[in-house]
């Protein structure tokens, strides 16, 4: 089960999703989730290192970080947090994504959690990626494979620790639960309400068809206004 109580979905309604971009899903869930227009997604841009990577889909692992502090916890109490956050990560259905909430406030990114260790750690631990507004480094040395969305990318970890997991994370405006179902790609990331995550294909290719005579007539030699007025007109009809 998902953490939110919900089976987890068939793996062909994954590879599914996974077949088309961020943007492309963003216009389908307004076709089966209109009341989600306004929410759900991120509204801030993330630094993408690695653009060429294809969309990941996978069900969401929360994190709360800081960096400007040091932790309060001892070292054993530290350790202990730091196996309980890797269980967490690395337990639940599959595929996984990290979405990691830097709680610094005003100094957001003044750590990175993220690096060579964290992305091989992760990676290993059965995730797919991570989206934070935190910041990430190393990014030569990155695990292969592994996408990131990032608030920025800077040098130091300074003093970056878990602060908390499992809850609800807010990145770069978008809102998301432990157990969630994220798409993510160069684009940025949403969230896609498991109870419609089965119909969101569908309605992909519905978005994709009634572009088509649009950008047919658009990218035509032959282009003019009224044509585009008839292609318009076209594309309304389909359903």
């Amino acid at each position: 089960m998902t953490d939110s109580g919900k089976a987890p979905l068939p793996a062909s309604v994954l590879e599914a999703l996974g077949r088309y971009d961020t943007p492309t899903i963003c216009n389908a869930l307004e076709i089966v989730a209109p009341h989600r227009r306004l929410i759900g997604f991120t509204t801030k841009p993330l630094v993408c290192p690695f653009p060429d990577l294809p969309p990941m889909v996978g069900y969401a692992r929360t994190a709360t970080i800081r960096a400007t502090t040091a932790s309060p916890l001892s070292a054993s109490e530290q350790q202990k947090l730091r196996i309980a956050y890797y269980e967490y990560v690395g337990t639940g259905p599959g595929p996984r994504i990290n979405v990691i909430q830097d709680v610094d406030g005003p100094e957001i990114g003044f750590g990175a959690f993220w690096g060579e260790v964290q992305s091989s750690v992760h990676k290993a631990l059965g995730c797919l990626g991570v989206v934070t507004d935190g910041s990430i480094r190393d990014t030569p040395q990155w695990a292969p494979g592994f996408q990131a969305l990032a608030g920025s990318i800077g040098p130091s970890h300074a003093y970056v620790h878990a602060d908390s997991f499992g809850g609800e994370v807010r990145v770069a405006g978008m809102a998301v639960r432990s157990g969630d179902l994220i798409h993510a790609d160069r684009h940025g990331a949403v969230v896609i309400p498991l109870e419609v995550a089965a119909k969101v294909p569908d309605a992909a290719e519905l978005c994709g068809r009634r572009e088509t005579p649009i950008l047919e007539i658009a990218r035509s030699p032959s282009f003019t206004l009224e044509k585009l007025k008839e292609a318009l007109a076209r594309s309304a009809e389909i359903h």
